[in-house]
């Protein structure tokens, strides 16, 4: 696990411990920054069970603004903090030890650009943190959200719909705010 692009270019981020967190592969990452690349650039960004941080460490070494990165898991925060350090992103990151519902609910309204969602596979909670997001109005006019899931789980039509992409296994779902009817495919 390495961060591919940008000022941190080549940093080997460390895993977390055991077997609770499921990194998110190289090359899916690097497909997943082809697709939004026109989109970090200076954007606030949000990684949601962030793991190792890996997601927006590589959003903060292509431009991004800042990043939020929140996960509950003990282990998880103190590598995120290593990662952010050795990555030296730490001036444009803020690590905050929360559980997914209970940061959506306090950052109502914050007008994120960028979203990743990569919780444990099984559907039920990209699900709800989907649904989360859309009702607190967490993304900015033009927001885009990141959804990483198993090709096997089942995801609310809605989620679904939006522009889909495999990679054996993985699937990564894409949508974007729409200010009419809420969150929709890009």
């Amino acid at each position: 696990m390495r961060v591919i692009s940008g000022t941190a270019r080549g940093k080997v981020l460390l895993p977390v411990p055991g077997m609770t967190t499921r990194p998110t592969t190289d090359r899916v990452k690097e497909n997943i920054f082809n697709i939004i690349q026109t989109r970090v650039r200076g954007a606030k960004v949000l990684d949601l069970f962030a793991g190792t941080g890996q997601m927006g460490i590589e959003a903060l070494s292509r431009g991004a603004a800042s990043c939020d990165f929140v996960d509950h898991d003990r282990e998880a925060l103190c590598v995120i903090r290593k990662n952010i350090d050795g990555a030296r992103v730490a001036s444009r990151a803020h690590v905050h030890a929360a559980r997914a519902a209970a940061f959506l609910e306090r950052c109502r309204g914050a007008g994120y650009d960028l979203v990743f969602l990569d919780p444990p596979y099984g559907g039920k909670l990209l699900n709800e943190a989907v649904f989360a997001a859309e009702r607190f109005d967490i993304l900015s006019e033009n927001g885009i959200m990141v959804c990483e899931s198993a090709v096997a789980d089942v995801l609310d039509p809605r989620i679904s719909g939006g522009r889909e992409y495999r990679y054996g296994a993985i699937r990564v779902t894409v949508l974007e705010k729409n200010g009419v009817n809420g969150i929709i495919k890009l």
